[in-house]
């Protein structure tokens, strides 16, 4: 990706580069789950860090594992509503709790560089495959030639299992095998706000890396981005062959020039 479209996408709440939370942590559904049921939707970071650090909402055993869990938590999403992809995802939350897991891994994809490479893996895979723990590391090994030890490979190899499983993507405990998650109008409006902030329109947003990770037809992804059109998600127009999607509202004046400014850089 051209270095500017990166800084621009970096300044709506993008993460690239080599390192991810996955190298030590799941997307931690969880503790995301958690802390946003404590925490409101019109919070600042600075809210975020006193109820993980002071507060303690997260039911951590130190201050240590504290600092550990906002600094994996800040990387994997943001926390931070001066971040367009992070209000987007708050915004989106609590409209359906089903929708969650999936919207957590949309932006833990979008921050985490380290998760992203194992996105063409998983749906490599056909559904009701076994998918082992070496299966994983083989992958993680050609992306990395000699940067993991056997025991970090094996601890990135569980985190990445452990964060499809959670999303839906993989279903048993000790054997894996790949599965379709739970689909929502939340999930394809966000996946379609994140090719939106990539400068994608029309069209071209149903064939982005973000709504190709969602199962269903194009039919029926259709009819969940009409029916998140319907709640109020977005604005979806569909007619004569031609797709509109906006979000109003979702992006400041600043953001929008951002992001126009990125569409037009190859």
């Amino acid at each position: 990706m051209n270095p500017s479209k990166e800084t621009i996408l970096v300044k709506l709440g993008f993460r690239f580069g080599l390192n991810g939370p996955h190298a030590a942590r799941t997307m931690m559904l969880d503790d995301l789950q958690a802390l946003f049921a404590h925490v409101p939707a019109s919070a600042e970071r600075v809210d975020y860090a006193e109820h993980i650090i002071s507060l303690n909402v997260l039911g951590k055993p130190t201050k240590k594992a504290r600092e550990l869990a906002l600094r994996h938590l800040t990387t994997l999403y943001g926390l931070d509503p001066k971040l367009a992809l992070f209000r987007a995802l708050r915004r989106l939350w609590d409209v359906d709790p089903a929708g969650q897991p999936v919207l957590a891994l949309l932006a833990s994809l979008a921050r985490d560089p380290l998760l992203k490479r194992t996105q063409t893996f998983i749906l490599s895979r056909s559904i009701g495959a076994v998918v082992n723990r070496t299966d994983w590391e083989e992958r993680l090994v050609a992306d990395h030639q000699d940067r993991f030890s056997p025991a970090s490979l094996k601890s990135f190899a569980q985190n990445v299992a452990g964060t499809w499983t959670a999303a839906g993507f993989l279903c048993g405990r000790v054997r894996k095998s790949r599965s379709n998650p739970t689909l929502s109008p939340v999930a394809v409006a966000f996946g379609l706000f994140l090719g939106h902030l990539e400068g994608l329109s029309g069209q071209r947003l149903f064939a982005s890396d973000w709504i190709n990770l969602l199962p269903g037809s194009p039919e029926e992804l259709e009819a969940l981005a009409n029916s998140a059109s319907y709640r109020g998600l977005l604005v979806f127009l569909n007619g004569g062959g031609v797709k509109e999607v906006r979000f109003p509202d979702f992006l400041t004046h600043e953001e929008e020039l951002l992001r126009l400014e990125g569409s037009h850089v190859i």
